[in-house]
């Protein structure tokens, strides 16, 4: 009954923190956003004492329950394990831990996050990790089925689905990422099982600390037990050593597999309040048994190098815009900014930078398509803003309101419109007034604030043709005026971002 409990646990968060990433309606975020906020690292990050606390009290009663329901990517490896499974049965056995391994990982992790490169941090960071797995590979088929539906639909007079607009790739660097992590989780996934979780992943280390000394344990009955080897066979963190008795309780994340497979009853989930191990003698290790282990090591070394190496080659999509069907539209290209452009909310780029761990919710959540992966190495996947799709409208505050680790804090609408990211800078030779004698006023047009005006240029002229001039004052950043700039590919109008956002 527990293993059934925990698993419709397991498949209930996985599918709606899937779904966060996946949902372009709001609607998701709007009702499920605390499961993102509850993961471990980003409750760290936002300073969340009592979710932290809980995770570690919860952690300390009953193991590591947060590793086989709370988290995502723990679900997904069990999702490819069970997968294979079905293939192979009784496929897993014991194997000794990785201590110095984990350890010099974590130590390596706190380093990261202490110097500020949470994004870097963020690669290994299992929540983050499988939010990148779920923005660049699962949400583009998820958007081309709802794309699909829409064209039915359509037939059928019906609007029950409608066509929106998705960008397919919004960043090389970002989904190759998210494909390398798949590969590589996945293959240690169907080799054995939970590998990644216990030996690579800094929150499972830090737990399986919390764990050794928890109250609820897995208890093997030595006058029960038969010696069958169905619970070490079945063990996907491979915890379990049959031979001695022995369970390693800082692996263990009490799936429940070898209490569902023990037909003696000899294996069970029960209160064990700080009792010590009993001391057995281990057996002397023989030369097969040695050969055997160095092999098994050699294998699993093989597979994650293997995955480390291989990014599956991605086809970048390119968009054709035509106007009115006959002439070629060139697609923007983005400024050169002196300083990049991070969401109202974020406070700073470096508060931005210290807090992220690049789990690509916010960019997933922003329906202008205005956030975008950061290719640079200290920000790397990080958003920052670019406008080629769209602006970020002073009414929308979506991404403040999800982001799990603090990086962008809550806003309201009336601070958002007061919030200035940065200012627009015009830039006189790419204007039409200048390369075609065309007087535009787009930019003035829609500017939301009223912080650009058209002025003659020439005031002794009466002839003369208006350019825009910028009130830096009453700007925002907002990037309407870059946006609805008709000049290629290079916008006459840009924003410059300012290190440290100010109020207006």
């Amino acid at each position: 009954m527990l293993r059934k409990i925990r698993i419709a646990l397991e498949i209930i968060f996985f599918v709606f923190i899937t779904l966060l990433f996946l949902d372009f309606t709001g609607i998701i975020k709007t009702y499920f956003a605390w499961m993102a906020k509850i993961q471990l690292l980003p409750a760290i990050l936002a300073v969340n004492v009592v979710v932290v606390i809980a995770l570690l009290l919860l952690t300390f009663l009953f193991g590591r329950i947060y590793c086989s329901i709370v988290c995502p990517l723990g679900a997904f490896q069990d999702a490819i394990s069970h997968i294979r499974g079905k293939f192979k049965q009784n496929r897993f056995h014991f194997s000794p831990e990785k201590r110095i391994l984990r350890c010099i990982v974590l130590v390596a992790f706190i380093i990261l996050l202490v110097a500020g490169f949470g994004s870097i941090a963020g690669l290994i960071e299992p929540y983050s990790a499988y939010g990148r797995i779920a923005s660049n590979i699962f949400a583009p088929v998820y958007q081309l089925g709802n794309d699909f539906l829409a064209y039915i639909a359509e037939r059928l007079n019906s609007y029950a689905f409608y066509h929106t607009h998705y960008v397919w790739l919004k960043s090389v660097i970002t989904l190759s990422v998210a494909i390398l992590t798949t590969i590589v989780v996945g293959l240690l996934a169907v080799r054995n099982g939970r590998t990644y979780c216990n030996t690579v992943c800094p929150v499972g280390t830090l737990l399986g600390f919390v764990s050794r000394f928890s109250l609820f344990k897995i208890s093997i009955d030595t006058t029960k037990c038969n010696s069958c080897k169905l619970c070490a066979k079945n063990c996907k963190s491979s915890c379990i050593n049959s031979d001695t008795h022995e369970i390693d309780y800082s692996r263990c994340v009490v799936c429940m597999n070898c209490t569902g497979k023990c037909h003696k009853n000899a294996i069970q989930y029960k209160f064990m309040p700080l009792i010590k191990k009993t001391k057995i003698e281990k057996k002397k290790t023989t030369l097969e048994e040695k050969i055997k282990t160095d092999a098994e090591a050699s294998r699993r070394t093989f597979l994650t190098m293997a995955g480390t190496v291989a990014v599956a080659a991605t086809i970048k999509a390119q968009k054709k815009n035509v106007d009115g069907g006959l002439a070629a539209i060139k697609n923007k290209e983005i400024p050169r900014r002196k300083t990049k452009l991070v969401p109202p909310g974020a406070l700073s780029a470096a508060h931005l930078a210290q807090h992220c761990t690049a789990c690509q919710l916010c960019i997933t959540e922003c329906p202008n398509q205005v956030l975008h992966p950061s290719s640079g190495l200290s920000t790397l996947m990080q958003p920052e803003m670019q406008f080629q799709e769209g602006a970020c409208r002073p009414e929308c505050t979506r991404c403040s309101h999800v982001c799990p680790t603090g990086a962008i804090r809550p806003i309201t609408r009336a601070e958002k419109s007061s919030i200035q990211l940065g200012h627009a800078v015009w830039i006189s030779k790419n204007c039409l007034i200048n390369t075609d004698g065309i007087t535009c006023g787009n930019c003035a047009r829609h500017c939301p604030n009223g912080a650009i005006q058209m002025m003659v240029k020439n005031p002794t002229d009466d002839y003369s043709p208006k350019i825009p001039v910028v009130d830096t004052t009453r700007c925002i950043g907002c990037g309407m005026c870059e946006s609805v700039c008709p000049a290629r590919p290079f916008s006459a109008i840009y924003v410059e971002g300012h290190l440290v956002h100010k109020h207006i």
